[in-house]
C-alpha cells in the first residue's frame, strides 16, 4: 500500500514539475500577468480539445438571407480611450464582433484574433467588447485592459470601453443589436461566455454567430473570409 501511494505522489510532483516548466515556457514572453492567467493561457489548447470532444460551447448559426430592420451601420459605440466609434466607417468591410475578458479560459483567443486581423486587415475589421459579465473575469479598468491586451498579445484591432453584453437595461446598444431578432432580422442568441462571436458582412448583414470554443482560425470562420 505505502509503495502504491509513494509511486501515486512521485508521479503527482512529476506531473507538477512538468506542467510548472510548461507553463513557465508558455508564458516566456508574458507581461505583468497573475498566475491564473498564466495557467489559464497554458491550458487552452487543452480546454478547447476537451470542449470539443463533449460538445460544449461548440455552436455555429447562419443567416439564411434575413435583413435587418435597423441599420448595422447606423450604431455607434465608445473606443477604449473613450472617443466615438462610427459603424458608418465599417461599409464595405466584414466585421467580426467578439465580447472579451483578461481572465477568462478562452482569453488565449486574443492572440487568434490578432493573427486573423493582421491575415485579413483588408477585408475584415475585428471590434473587442471587454465585458465583466461573467464570473466578473474582466475587473480591470479600461487602461489596464488595453496594456494587458497589447503587451500580452500584440492586439491591435480596436478595443471598446468595457461595458455589458448581456441583456438587461444596462446591455450595450451594439450587442442589443446583434441579439434582437427585430434590429437584426433573425438572431435571438445571446453571448453565451466570454468570446462568443458574431460576424455581420461588408453590407451590414449579421451573418454568423460562433460559440466560444468556435476559434477565430477554424474552417468555419476562415471559409466566410474567404468568399
Amino acid at each position: 500500500m505505502m509503495k502504491k501511494l509513494k509511486r501515486i505522489l512521485v508521479v503527482f510532483i512529476l506531473t507538477v514539475i512538468v506542467f510548472t516548466g510548461y507553463t513557465l515556457f508558455i508564458n516566456r514572453n508574458s507581461v505583468n500577468m497573475t498566475v491564473r492567467q498564466k495557467v489559464l493561457k497554458a491550458v487552452y489548447p487543452a480546454w478547447i480539445l476537451f470542449t470539443k470532444l463533449i460538445g460544449k460551447n461548440n455552436l455555429a448559426l447562419v443567416n439564411q438571407h434575413a435583413k435587418p430592420p435597423v441599420a448595422f451601420h447606423s450604431l455607434q459605440s465608445k473606443l477604449i480611450d473613450g472617443s466615438t466609434f462610427d459603424f458608418a466607417n465599417l461599409k464595405g468591410k466584414k466585421v467580426l464582433l467578439v465580447n472579451t475578458a483578461s481572465d477568462c479560459g478562452y482569453t488565449h483567443q486574443y492572440e487568434d484574433l490578432q493573427a486573423l486581423y493582421e491575415k485579413y486587415n483588408q477585408q475584415l475589421i475585428i471590434l473587442g467588447f471587454p465585458a465583466n459579465d461573467f464570473k466578473e473575469q474582466e475587473k480591470g479598468t479600461d487602461e489596464e485592459i488595453a496594456v494587458f491586451c497589447k503587451r500580452n498579445y500584440g492586439v491591435s484591432f480596436p478595443l471598446m470601453t468595457k461595458s455589458s453584453v448581456k441583456r438587461g437595461a444596462a446591455q450595450n446598444d451594439v450587442f442589443r443589436w446583434l441579439s434582437d431578432s427585430t434590429k437584426n432580422g433573425w438572431n435571438n442568441k445571446q453571448t453565451t461566455w466570454n468570446f462568443s462571436k458574431y460576424l455581420v458582412n461588408e453590407e451590414g448583414i449579421l451573418t454568423h454567430y460562433f460559440d466560444p470554443s468556435v476559434s477565430p482560425l477554424s474552417d468555419d470562420v476562415m471559409n466566410e473570409l474567404k468568399k
